[in-house]
């Protein structure tokens, strides 16, 4: 990827005083629950940059990569996964990957999208419609991908994926995203928050009796009623900020786990750094285009143009392929 700089000095100057990149995978009530606390606002902004995207665009793919991101907690192993969201409405959907590295890219499948007014709220429910969302996984040392599918029902990205590991994975699962944008249409904050309830060994529901004997669980969690656990923990994931403005005010991500979830005892297991990058370059374009079938080939020889230019769909950069280095 050919890394893009921000020129915007102000907006630098505000962001590096914010709150480091990170995310927290933590685990509270006893082990019952995981979650993950992803502080990305430069994660955003590099996205934007990448694609040069309008304050829409930066919406929708910015909340799509976010929610990529909380998925790599979820992956097993050296792990790549998709995540597509295909609609009929005016935003058409996008494709986010994302892998075990830390590691998030992804693209629109319309950009730019069209408007017929400008925006009075952040609710991209509008340029949403029917469609499905899949998730496709490609496990260490697998040759294809696995992939489950559901329909959209809530054309809001992180509630139809809570929808989907409902469906698909039968997993009791949330997800929550923010992106906060400054008077200018500037990202200023963006994060996202994942939680699952764990599901129990072997596939059968153990007691909390027998979890407690052996030793996987305390006293308070092993006495306490299933349904009471899990309202008062959907109650806490309700009750969270908005993240983008949390992080543009200077917020961290100890404060919202040990705070908000303060009653579960939870504990920060460990801390990633997640990136927008792409393993494109220009060696692998020119490998791609060398295995052009023949005709194609003579074709680009003949008519050119010299040099091409190749985007990178996945990150927008951009190659200056000379024919010379094709043909060599």
């Amino acid at each position: 990827m050919i890394l893009k700089e921000q020129n915007d000095t102000e907006l630098k100057t505000f962001v590096d005083a914010l709150f480091p990149d990170k995310m927290s995978i933590f685990v509270m009530a006893g082990g019952r629950y995981r979650g993950a606390l992803f502080h990305g606002t430069r994660f955003v902004n590099q996205m934007r940059l990448q694609h040069n995207f309008g304050i829409l665009e930066t919406q929708v793919l910015g909340q799509a990569c976010l929610c990529g991101s909380l998925l790599i907690p979820t992956m097993k192993g050296r792990e790549n996964l998709i995540f597509r969201y295909d609609t009929n409405g005016p935003a058409a959907g996008f494709c986010v990957n994302a892998d075990s590295a830390g590691t998030v890219r992804g693209y629109l499948l319309q950009n730019p999208i069209p408007i017929e007014k400008p925006l009075e709220s952040w609710d991209l429910s509008p340029f949403f419609g029917d469609g499905t969302l899949t998730i496709s996984r490609l496990a260490e040392g697998a040759r294809e991908y696995q992939s489950g599918t559901v329909d959209i029902v809530y054309r809001n990205i992180a509630q139809d994926l809570t929808w989907y590991f409902e469906q698909s994975e039968q997993t009791k699962t949330a997800f929550n995203t923010s992106i906060m944008m400054d008077k200018k249409g500037r990202v200023i904050g963006a994060g996202g928050m994942f939680l699952q309830k764990m599901p129990f060994e072997g596939g059968k529901l153990a007691s909390n009796e027998k979890l407690a004997s052996s030793g996987k669980l305390d006293d308070e969690w092993a006495n306490m009623d299933e349904d009471e656990l899990t309202e008062r923990v959907e109650h806490a994931f309700s009750s969270c900020p908005s993240l983008g403005q949390w992080y543009s005010e200077g917020g961290d991500n100890d404060d919202i786990i040990y705070g908000l979830f303060r009653d579960f005892k939870p504990s920060v297991a460990v801390e990633r750094n997640i990136r927008f990058n792409c393993d494109c370059s220009k060696e692998k374009f020119i490998r791609h285009i060398c295995a052009l079938g023949k005709a194609e080939l003579d074709d680009i020889k003949k008519n050119g143009p010299d040099p091409l230019e190749v985007v990178c769909h996945n990150c927008g950069s951009v190659y200056s392929i000379k024919l010379s280095e094709i043909f060599s």
